[in-house]
């Protein structure tokens, strides 16, 4: 079988070229996104990711703030920098960068964040909306998934889509998206007992696990198309996804690499939601 490799990168870069004309039209508005990243130590990969989504607003042209913080602040310190943020008018998306230390809980700071600069979508209120179909800011990596399933024209109304993880950064949220596009939905996680057989009957397999090239052929049922959200670092230094790429990419019909899939879609559609959130709160049509 001839599998259609799903390219995350040019699905990104296509959207960034429709956001670039986007923020050229609000030029004439005198309206320019703008984000705040915060960072509170020193992690290498939180670092890198901070970068990333600093070098994406330049490339745009959105307004960014990057706030690195000290590994040993406080909640509090950090809670008022949020609800300065909150009242900011430059800023219309706030993006706190997790893990956080160990002193900070992670909800308190979720739950600060104004729901509508809540461009990482994780705040109660964002989820609740999500999970009524009501219109919100959606999570970023579970959006980019059902966006590239789009892009490629491939059905997901009364598919069987089966999502094995239940975090509720990727499991949880796309799994509801999916519910959202008509797709008859079963989650698998690590204590299914049956796992392969329920795999093996998926249309779309969405598989977010951490578990380096775990999913093999003997999981996947042929012609099905299989999205892989895994990022593991090989001890050779390579990356590899969840799936075992080699192994399934002969039995399926469409197939997202990694790197190049899921991944380059995660900053994208944080830019997406920064561009709607400002829209939002100056009210510009959506």
């Amino acid at each position: 079988m001839s599998e259609l490799l799903l390219s995350g990168k040019d699905v990104s870069q296509a959207i960034r070229e429709e956001i670039k004309q986007e923020v050229e039209r609000l030029k004439a508005v005198d309206l320019q996104p703008g984000l705040a990243v915060v960072l509170v130590g020193e992690d290498p990969a939180s670092q890198v990711y901070v970068r990333n989504k600093h070098k994406a607003c330049l490339e745009l042209g959105y307004y960014s703030e990057v706030h690195r913080l000290p590994e040993d602040t406080t909640e509090e310190q950090l809670l008022e920098l949020v609800h300065k943020l909150n009242e900011q008018e430059t800023i219309h998306g706030i993006l706190v960068q997790l893990p956080l230390p160990a002193q900070i809980h992670e909800k308190a700071i979720i739950d600060a964040i104004a729901v509508h600069k809540d461009v990482d979508g994780f705040h109660p209120v964002s989820v609740g909306n999500m999970v009524l179909g009501d219109d919100s800011l959606l999570p970023c990596t579970p959006a980019g998934v059902i966006e590239i399933l789009k892009r490629y024209n491939l059905e997901i109304a009364g598919k069987h889509a089966v999502v094995i993880g239940r975090s509720n950064i990727v499991g949880k949220p796309v799994s509801l998206l999916l519910q959202r596009e008509n797709a008859t939905v079963t989650m698998c996680h690590s204590r299914t007992s049956n796992m392969k057989e329920l795999t093996q009957q998926a249309d779309i397999l969405i598989v977010a696990i951490g578990k380096a090239k775990f999913i093999d052929a003997s999981y996947v049922k042929p012609g099905a198309v299989v999205i892989d959200v895994g990022m593991n670092r090989l001890d050779n230094g390579k990356l590899a996804g969840d799936v075992d790429f080699d192994s399934v990419r002969e039995l399926s019909s469409a197939i997202t690499p990694v790197p190049g899939g899921v991944g380059p879609m995660t900053i994208t559609m944080l830019m997406h939601n920064t561009l709607k959130a400002a829209k939002r709160i100056h009210q510009i049509e959506v």
